[in-house]
């Protein structure tokens, strides 16, 4: 495995992805799963998941427009009281349910001891993304915005879906906050590729077959964190 802080001595930027990198499995998922399982009035609303699904693979594979309708699906028109409480919960429970990768987590204390910057990179909510770099101490936290209308939740999406190339413009903006900070980052999708190909050291962890087989073409190490 690639030591994640051999480098130079002043203090860097140390960017992590958070599902599957950080994480064993999708978050998203599980908070909305974990939401309806508390509020099974909800119910009857997941029928919208189908047409969603549908639309997506019938027109372009637009990931935000997806992730935006499942969101409304599940939580459209619920007060913001009764989210915010939830994504307490559901944060403050990760670490008991093993939600986390040991690995990463020392990788991410190895950085800290470090002095470097850490921040947290993901197409994940802010629903309760932002709570998760809190519990982790990341300096700073990049994810997809979610809108409300007023106390309720609209599910629209504010920014651009924090996926893909959308990565690519969060890691050159990081440049101008820590100009000079060399980027270490870690993703663990085909999908998080052309961001890692933009940072002076970079680790695929956890990768499937072919993001593997894409990472070494483009000279980026790879690395299992269990």
């Amino acid at each position: 495995m690639t030591d994640p802080i051999a480098r130079d001595p002043s203090p860097g930027v140390a960017l992590f992805d958070l599902d599957g990198t950080l994480t064993w499995h999708d978050t998203l998922g599980a908070f909305l799963a974990g939401y309806v399982r508390r509020h099974p009035a909800r119910l009857p609303r997941l029928w919208r998941l189908a047409p969603a699904a549908l639309e997506y693979l019938a027109a372009g594979r637009d990931r935000g427009r997806l992730k935006s309708r499942v969101i409304r699906a599940v939580l459209g028109g619920e007060p913001r009281e009764r989210i915010d409480a939830w994504a307490d919960r559901f944060v403050e429970g990760m670490r008991g349910a093993g939600m986390f990768r040991p690995a990463a987590l020392a990788a991410l204390e190895a950085h800290r001891a470090a002095g470097d910057h850490l921040v947290l990179l993901s197409a994940s909510p802010d629903l309760y993304v932002p709570r998760i770099g809190r519990l982790l101490g990341f300096e700073l936290t990049l994810c997809t915005g979610v809108a409300w209308d007023a106390h309720t939740l609209d599910g629209r999406l504010t920014t651009p879906n924090r996926r893909g190339e959308e990565k690519s413009r969060c890691l050159q903006t990081l440049r101008g906050r820590f100009p000079g900070a060399a980027i270490t980052a870690y993703g663990n999708s085909a999908s998080d590729l052309p961001h890692l190909r933009l940072a002076e050291r970079a680790v695929l962890v956890n990768g499937g077959g072919a993001a593997r087989r894409s990472a070494a073409a483009a000279g980026i190490p790879t690395a299992l964190w269990t």
